[in-house]
């Protein structure tokens, strides 16, 4: 698992996760302003993707998603600047022209970020327009979780202590955790130790130290957990059809608590 102690490289993780901030921000008023102005036609994931580049260039960073490529051999590099995920669709979604997002919907967005060789990543599920009272619920009772995780990412404590803070939130507000994708360590690249799976038991897992860096994600089905993956390779939607959440921060584990890196200031 690796450490994050020096203070010049803090420093740069902490200026790529408030780019990715930035862009998560950016994006998800263009997704309310963008709606407003077309309700009857909606609006592209396509046009959403194109916006996403567009802030990366003007923020300075790139995309950590685009050309990303899968364990599978099979499976084409991913093809989008983040990943756009709607209703049922779990994470991993692509911004095609074709996906049109419309009243009612709820879109999950995925930024992750690469800035002088380090990595941010974030996500936020939003509603668009007028959603359902138990659609409501489950991005509230996502978005509760991910913040009960964190509060556990103290020096000391172990990754089962996040772990079992999502699952025991969601789970007795009677949704279901997706355990086929978990959170992870973050830092020169996307994906590093340890796993932070959103299931687990107190005090099992890695201890976190100072200096550990993970994303935490909660991912949280309306039904059951159980997904399927889409011919491209890439989209995972819920087996069941009903929509799912996703929430994600990365966070820097210090001294004094958890720190929030990936936040507008």
């Amino acid at each position: 698992m690796p450490l994050y102690t020096n203070p010049a490289e803090i420093e740069k993780i902490k200026a790529a996760g408030r780019a990715a901030a930035e862009v998560l921000a950016g994006i998800c008023e263009f997704v309310t302003v963008r709606f407003n102005a077309n309700t009857k036609s909606g609006i592209s994931a396509k046009d959403i993707d194109d916006h996403a580049a567009k802030l990366m260039k003007e923020i300075g960073c790139t995309s950590a998603c685009l050309n990303y490529k899968s364990s599978n051999k099979k499976t084409l590099p991913y093809p989008g600047y983040i990943c756009i995920s709607v209703n049922d669709e779990v994470v991993h979604g692509i911004g095609t022209k074709e996906k049109i997002i419309k009243d009612g919907d709820i879109v999950s967005l995925d930024v992750v970020v690469e800035k002088d060789g380090y990595i941010g990543d974030n996500a936020r599920t939003i509603p668009v327009g007028k959603v359902s009272p138990e659609v409501e619920k489950l991005l509230k009772v996502t978005e509760e979780s991910l913040y009960l995780a964190i509060e556990k990412a103290v020096r000391g404590n172990r990754v089962g202590d996040i772990s079992a803070a999502v699952q025991k939130h969601v789970e007795a507000a009677g949704f279901s955790v997706v355990r086929d994708f978990v959170g992870h360590g973050v830092g020169r690249t996307m994906h590093e130790e340890p796993q932070i799976p959103n299931y687990g038991k107190p005090g099992s897992g890695e201890e976190l130290k100072v200096g550990t860096v993970i994303a935490i994600e909660p991912m949280i089905n309306l039904g059951k957990r159980e997904i399927t993956i889409d011919a491209d390779g890439w989209t995972a939607r819920t087996a069941d059809g009903k929509p799912s959440a996703h929430f994600e921060h990365t966070v820097l584990v210090t001294s004094k608590g958890p720190r929030i890196l990936t936040q507008v200031l």
